[in-house]
């Protein structure tokens, strides 16, 4: 019997959380739907304000006119990277984190076509590139340290 690939993991393994919380901003983890699946990432402007130069998957904060997580992560990747939002196919969320800011992020899980058309936002965004979901599975998350006046707390991270 054939293994599942790992999209078909995916899609039998993610779903929507059925209490809905509204988080500060939303990422979209936007995955290749293809045989060795790739994860879209963004390098952010270095002229920015908050998290300059740093990968990150494309997102940002909620608008007042947004209406759910979902329409935040689709309405920032498009922003950021001219992702369609008809050629993602959602699969679910995961559980909101903290970034480094205190603002609570929820990701939001999606597949799109393995050849996908995506242009930098100039003002936000330095590049697009995709890295291997399996290597991003395969590589432990690194500690990041962030001081504060009294304790250090630690985020994961990847390099």
């Amino acid at each position: 019997m054939e293994e599942p690939s790992l999209i078909q993991l995916l899609q039998q393994r993610l779903r929507f959380s059925k209490r809905i919380q509204q988080a500060d901003a939303a990422v979209l983890i936007a995955i290749t739907q293809e045989q060795q699946p790739k994860v879209l990432l963004t390098r952010r402007s270095i002229h920015l304000s908050q998290h300059a130069g740093e990968v990150s998957f494309p997102g940002g904060k909620r608008d007042p006119s947004d209406t759910s997580n979902i329409v935040v992560a689709l309405r920032e990747a498009q922003e950021e990277t001219a992702l369609n939002p008809f050629d993602v196919k959602l699969l679910g969320d995961l559980p909101i984190q903290r970034a480094r800011s205190g603002l609570s992020v929820k990701p939001i899980v999606g597949l799109i076509p393995a050849e996908v058309d995506l242009i930098a936002q100039p003002t936000e965004i330095d590049r697009i590139f995709f890295a291997p979901l399996q290597q991003l599975i395969d590589a432990p998350p690194l500690p990041y340290e962030v001081r504060l006046v009294r304790q250090s707390i630690y985020f994961p991270s990847m390099q």
